[in-house]
Parts: C-alpha cells; sequence; structure tokens
C-alpha cells in the first residue's frame, strides 16, 4: 500500500480521493483553524504537522506520496498576481519537503492561471531535484459538476539514480544548500563537476526541456470529445475547454515545453 502525506490539506479533499484510490495517510498539514477541526473529526489519529514554514523534513516520517495543492493567490487571474512576491508564495516549502523527504511521486494542483505564471519556475526547481512531470488542466465539469473550474494538476515521478550519492547515502539537502545531483540534461557547472546551486531563484540552473505529457486518460491535444478518467466518473470534456488561451495559458497540447531561469 502507498502512504502519502499532506500538505495544505484543507478539509482533506485530495486526502480522502488518495484514501479512495487505496492510499494511506501518515500526516497532514493545516493551520486554518476550522479545516484543522474537520481533519482532527475525520482523521484523529494522524498527525497534524503545522505550519509548513515551520516544520523540520529531517524528522518527518518519508511517504510515497507528497500530495497538495499550495496557495493559487500568487498566480489567480482573480487576482494580483504578484507572484514569487506574494507573501502567499509557499511553492518553494512544498519544493523543501520534496528535497527532504524524497516522496516517489509528488501531486500537485493549482489554479491554471499558474500555467502562465510560475509554472516554469516550479517545473524547473522539479526537474533539478530529478523529477520528471506530466500535468494537465481537469474541468469540475469532467467529474459532473455543474461549472468548468478549470484546475491544473501534476504528477512528479522521481528519477531513482537522482536518489542516492556516491557513497550510496540517500541525498537529503535542506533549500538553499548546494548539492551534487547531476543535472537532468548533463550539463555541468564550470567546474565541469555537475554541482547545482537549490536555491529559490534557482541560480545557475540551466534550461532544461519537459516532456509535456496527458494523465488521468486526457489525451494531450485531444478534442472536444477526449474522455478524462478520473477514478470517480468518466465523462466527456466540455467543448470550452481547450477554446481560450487567454493571458498566455499554455496548454497541455503542446507536445514539448521548454522551461528554465
Amino acid at each position: 500500500m502507498l502512504t502519502f502525506g499532506s500538505l495544505f490539506s484543507g478539509i482533506g479533499g485530495i486526502d480522502l480521493g488518495l484514501e479512495r484510490a487505496g492510499m494511506q495517510c501518515v500526516w497532514q498539514s493545516e493551520i486554518e483553524p476550522y479545516a484543522c477541526r474537520v481533519l482532527k473529526k475525520h482523521w484523529p489519529a494522524i498527525p497534524n504537522l503545522g505550519d509548513i514554514r515551520e516544520i523540520d523534513w529531517t524528522t518527518v516520517p518519508r511517504t510515497d506520496v507528497v500530495a497538495g495543492g499550495y496557495p493559487c493567490q500568487p498566480f489567480s487571474t482573480a487576482g494580483r498576481r504578484a507572484g514569487a512576491d506574494d507573501p502567499r508564495h509557499l511553492w518553494p516549502m512544498f519544493a523543501d519537503c520534496i528535497r527532504v523527504v524524497r516522496p516517489r511521486y509528488a501531486l500537485l494542483e493549482n489554479v491554471s492561471g499558474h500555467l502562465s505564471l510560475g509554472f516554469g519556475d516550479v517545473q524547473a526547481d522539479l526537474a533539478a531535484l530529478g523529477y520528471d512531470t506530466r500535468w494537465d488542466c481537469i474541468p469540475a465539469a469532467a467529474v459532473g459538476a455543474p461549472h468548468l473550474r478549470d484546475r491544473l494538476f501534476v504528477i512528479a515521478t522521481r528519477r531513482t539514480s537522482m536518489d542516492t550519492n556516491s557513497d550510496g547515502e540517500p541525498r537529503r539537502p535542506k533549500h538553499g544548500t548546494t548539492c551534487t545531483w547531476p543535472s537532468p540534461m548533463g550539463n555541468t557547472d564550470d567546474s565541469g563537476s555537475g554541482t547545482r546551486r537549490l536555491d529559490s531563484q534557482r541560480k545557475g540552473a540551466s534550461s532544461v526541456q519537459v516532456e509535456a505529457g496527458s494523465w488521468l486518460g486526457v489525451r494531450s491535444g485531444g478534442s472536444s470529445a477526449s474522455v478524462a478518467d478520473t477514478g470517480c466518473v468518466t465523462a466527456q470534456i466540455p467543448p470550452t475547454r481547450r477554446q481560450s488561451t487567454k493571458r498566455g495559458v499554455e496548454r497541455s497540447s503542446r507536445s514539448r515545453v521548454v522551461v528554465g531561469r
């Protein structure tokens, strides 16, 4: 049975879905009082680690999956879109968790506006950490809701060759430290050592190519008749799903996207 840790747990929507898929929750992280009460009611035996900004990940049990929807306000087209300058920009803390816990998979959720603001940085961070990614936008209408509410879902899969150092020991660096992970594209620094600086600014990170692919059964570049099998229901994607590219949103119909610093 796969185990998972939940970040930005809210009232446990993603957690419930993963449990219904046969996974076991090991820990959660949430600070909003009402949401915390809901979590305590439905997951009384699961520890709530609290504020993600204060967690020492070296003391947290490793899990097969880390899942969560980090705050969307920095990227949402409904707000000011301040990106990394928004105090609610907590993706770096999510990356810290992945960097230390080293899950086999990471599941990320956010608004579709993230594709045109900040998503390249997330892809570059994950690639530098040794994770390959696939993503797509799934509307709420795909699972029977009477509205679109397009949401970005990302699955990141760990490349096992990035997991140990030359001594066979697990890599457990902290955010902002220098590590000797090989570059995903085989690039090295001036010394040729392959050392990469992994900080919130991604200084010195070379451009990486990320294969864009579909997941959850949605065919990349598909028509309005494409079918999404979410594990809950199978539904036809409404025709409006791929008609709009407002604000420069890059849809997953692109076969290849180049991202970098």
